[in-house]
């Protein structure tokens, strides 16, 4: 039987997580649109989101169990045709009601994706060539997010808001083609799925714990700043049932002898101290990728496209740098890249903490490009640390886990940051109104600069001294808001220091025969 080349394997596992995880990032910017075009209200539409985000949380811890009961290549099959259906149905919604539907069987399909994923590539490339797969794979994942902003900004004014789910139509039918050319079980899943056959004991408990529980969360996570998070009886219950389910989960999936997610896996230093990279990994990503576009459009009046473009950079130094660290990591050491990593990813956040209202776009595009060197020394070292001491037989199940983590830190970041955002600009406000004296020598000055632009302009008198007022009202609250993103930045870079001190306990993978360390 002809072997395919891995690398024809890894392309077409690689295109389906860069259309997953555009379209994460890739309808944000359509939402008002969708609104308008749907006749729904701003608080409506946000489930466009929020649907997506549960069902894909529900389904992600139990992509282990559901391609060991279908087959590997049979599951991501699946996964691959319902994206691509749902994002069909997602492009001809005719009411909100509907487009709700469609996104939560498109979250099922997307959720079960990266997993997969990840576990194939571990299960295709030899222990020498795995660190170069995941390089190529940490690309789609960085840049997708990346791209997805300014693409579906121009998507959005050039075309249509439908068109930003219909664009996966073509790469869904792609990457289903290729898959079933080129994708097969791999032998050592086989022996997997052969002796999980024998045993009849689901764990069905397991498998509704954990769906209400993470389905639970991820509303409190997506919907609490929104609902005034314990205020509201709403997120209480949600709250409560979470807890609850996956307190529970917990203790029923270490006792099961046959569990839908192993909790065991954890028991291994590397691979728990791999899933709380993939989390801060995830929390610091898509917490910064949300901040900067909001950022730009709020302070900066950039557009969408504009913004979005800002993040660009940082997705081009990771292209750039994942071959060369994929060559160096096994001289170099997972352990020191993390450390590295993390560490100048905390930099980044820092010297974004330092920003003031006069820097320009080449200023936060630099910064972002800084932000991803620390980046493209993360991804592959991860992966490497997460596999470096599990059995092969447990590649299905470690891979579900380490995109729990990361999915999971990335929800957790967007509602930190969301909410610090409104709290710190609270402060700041109270801070700064406070010290503004009416007959401060200041005050006086900023509005008598005011009153005389605007005179200039053709104002009267008394226009200019009510429009001064004004404007001091605005600056005020321009000002508390930077103040309230730069916080923000700075519990990031507090948040990726936990990861480099958490790179120092990473034991030296094993070495084997000569080869370079495993995943």
């Amino acid at each position: 039987m002809k072997t395919v080349n891995p690398w024809f394997i890894a392309l077409t596992v690689t295109l389906a997580t860069f259309m997953e995880l555009l379209d994460t990032s890739i309808a944000n910017v359509a939402l008002p649109h969708i609104a308008g075009g749907l006749g729904a209200s701003n608080d409506e539409v946000t489930w466009v989101l929020t649907s997506y985000l549960v069902s894909n949380a529900v389904v992600l811890p139990l992509s282990a169990w559901l391609s060991l009961v279908f087959g590997r290549k049979n599951y991501y099959m699946t996964c691959v045709a319902i994206f691509t259906l749902a994002s069909l149905a997602c492009g001809l919604a005719q009411n909100m009601e509907s487009l709700i539907f469609f996104r939560v069987l498109q979250g099922i399909g997307g959720g079960g994706l990266a997993p997969v994923e990840q576990a194939i590539l571990v299960d295709t490339f030899p222990p020498a060539k795995r660190a170069a797969a995941f390089g190529l794979y940490s690309m789609a994942i960085v840049t997708a997010p990346a791209i997805g902003p300014p693409l579906g900004g121009w998507i959005t004014d050039s075309f249509s808001w439908r068109w930003v789910f219909l664009i996966n139509i073509p790469i869904g039918l792609l990457s289903l083609f290729l898959s079933y050319k080129l994708v097969k079980d791999a032998p050592q899943f086989l022996e997997e799925r052969a002796k999980a056959a024998g045993k009849s004991n689901v764990d069905f408990l397991g498998i509704a714990l954990i769906a209400i529980g993470f389905g639970c969360l991820e509303v409190v996570l997506d919907r609490g700043q929104r609902l005034d998070w314990l205020q509201s009886d709403f997120i209480n219950c949600m709250l409560a049932i979470a807890i609850t389910s996956l307190i529970t989960a917990v203790f029923w999936e270490l006792r099961h002898k046959n569990p839908v997610v192993d909790l065991r896996l954890l028991k291994e230093r590397n691979f728990a101290l791999a899933n709380c990279f993939y989390f801060i990994f995830g929390f610091v990503l898509f917490s910064s990728t949300l901040l900067l576009p909001q950022l730009l459009e709020a302070l900066f009046n950039y557009s969408a496209t504009d913004a979005g473009l800002v993040l660009g950079p940082g997705a081009m130094v990771i292209v750039c740098l994942a071959p060369f660290v994929v060559k160096t990591v096994g001289k170099v050491g997972a352990k020191r890249y993390l450390f590295a990593g993390f560490s100048i990813l905390a930099l980044s956040m820092w010297h974004f903490s330092h920003f003031d209202l006069s820097v320009d776009y080449t200023s936060y595009a630099l910064a972002r490009a800084f932000q991803g060197l620390g980046l493209a020394f993360l991804f592959v070292p991860m992966s490497q640390v997460a596999y470096s001491y599990l059995p092969k037989d447990k590649n299905n199940k470690a891979s579900s886990l380490t995109n729990l983590f990361r999915n999971q830190g990335g929800s957790f970041g967007i509602a930190f940051v969301t909410t610090l955002i409104e709290k710190r600009q609270q402060f700041h406000r109270t801070a700064l109104t406070e010290h503004l004296d009416p007959g401060a020598a200041a005050v006086t000055e900023r509005l008598s600069a005011y009153q005389h632009q605007l005179q200039q302009f053709g104002y009267s008198i008394a226009d200019a001294g009510h429009l001064s007022v004004g404007l001091l009202e605005k600056a005020v609250n321009q000002q508390t808001l930077l103040l309230a993103f730069l916080d923000c930045f700075v519990v990031l870079g507090c948040i990726a220091i936990v990861g480099a001190i958490l790179a120092i306990f990473v034991k030296p993978p094993p070495k084997s025969g000569g080869e370079a360390p495993a995943h």
